[in-house]
């Protein structure tokens, strides 16, 4: 019996599709915290910028970067117990140990303590222009590092955006990126513990990272294909559960009891490719997804459905 053909769309973008490898015209620069503009002090004691936080003093640029502070203070407590989560998941979840044992059949990495990585991913304010002739060339930026819940990331990159200490004056976008982990096809995958709420959220993602790996390992992904990542993004938010009707009625609070898997998976998928450099915007995003969902939310393998 021969073998069903990849999800993975071909190279060949779609009629009136932008070039899938071709980087975008953003231009990104991280916003970093100014006291006096944002409220959030780093040198006053905690419970001051919270008090200050309740009090409505602090702007939610502040409250982001109040956010962000804390996570580095409580690093270490946050990893220890990321790790523990990701060695019983290991050992007891069914999900977690079908993937690993896939993976391993497909002459991949053996997914363990030593490649799977519990750390802290630090959240951006990121700030967007359009390119000019002269910052464009400096500008084509992946940083290296897996963005929210997007898949691997490209070879070694250009210097990463520079920092600024204030929104442009041109009216740049601002918008926050954050991560709850990553898949490298060299280094194996990343766990954000600073990001995980439980051990269920955790074998979530660890679980949606673990597709990514089944995907590069089955049909070697062409990560700076937005294409290819899109489909792989739409099967990882598919399989491995984040997008069930418990975790979004009860945590996200969608309700709705039609179609709200799909809209689910639509959404993580557009949301991860929207924060990939090569992505003009979402609504580039949006256009890339649709082209290949039919094929891709068909395709369950390794499972024989949609196991959760």
């Amino acid at each position: 019996m021969s073998t069903p053909p990849s999800p993975l769309p071909a190279d060949a973008p779609a009629a009136g599709s932008a070039p899938t490898g071709a980087p975008s015209d953003r231009v990104q620069h991280f916003l970093e915290n100014d006291p006096k503009r944002t409220g959030f002090d780093p040198a006053t004691r905690w419970w001051v910028n919270y008090f200050r936080i309740l009090s409505g003093q602090v702007t939610p640029e502040g409250v982001h970067h109040y956010r962000e502070w804390r996570y580095r203070q409580n690093e270490a407590r946050d990893c220890r117990r990321c790790e523990e989560a990701r060695d019983y998941l290991l050992k007891y979840s069914p999900i977690v140990r079908f993937m690993v044992e896939r993976t391993a059949q497909l002459g991949g990495h053996q997914f363990d303590a030593r490649t799977i990585v519990c750390a802290r991913c630090p959240g951006r304010i990121v700030v967007e222009n359009k390119a000019t002739p002269d910052t464009k060339a400096d500008n084509l930026t992946n940083t290296g590092q897996p963005i929210p819940g997007d898949g691997s990331p490209s070879p070694p990159p250009p210097p990463p955006p520079m920092s600024v200490d204030k929104p442009p004056a041109d009216g740049g976008t601002l918008r926050v990126v954050r991560q709850g982990g990553g898949f490298h096809p060299h280094f194996g995958i990343l766990l954000c513990a600073n990001e995980m709420r439980d051990r269920k959220h955790l074998e979530d993602s660890l679980a949606h990272e673990l597709v990514h790996a089944y995907d590069h390992l089955r049909w070697r992904v062409d990560w700076d294909n937005l294409r290819h990542a899109a489909c792989s993004e739409i099967r990882a938010s598919m399989l491995s559960g984040e997008c069930r009707y418990t975790r979004e009625a009860l945590t996200r609070g969608n309700w709705s009891l039609t179609q709200q898997f799909q809209r689910c998976v639509r959404l993580r998928a557009i949301q991860s490719l929207t924060a990939r450099p090569r992505c003009k915007d979402d609504v580039h995003a949006t256009k890339v997804v649709n082209e290949v969902w039919d094929s891709c939310f068909s395709d369950t393998r390794p499972f024989d459905d949609i196991y959760k």
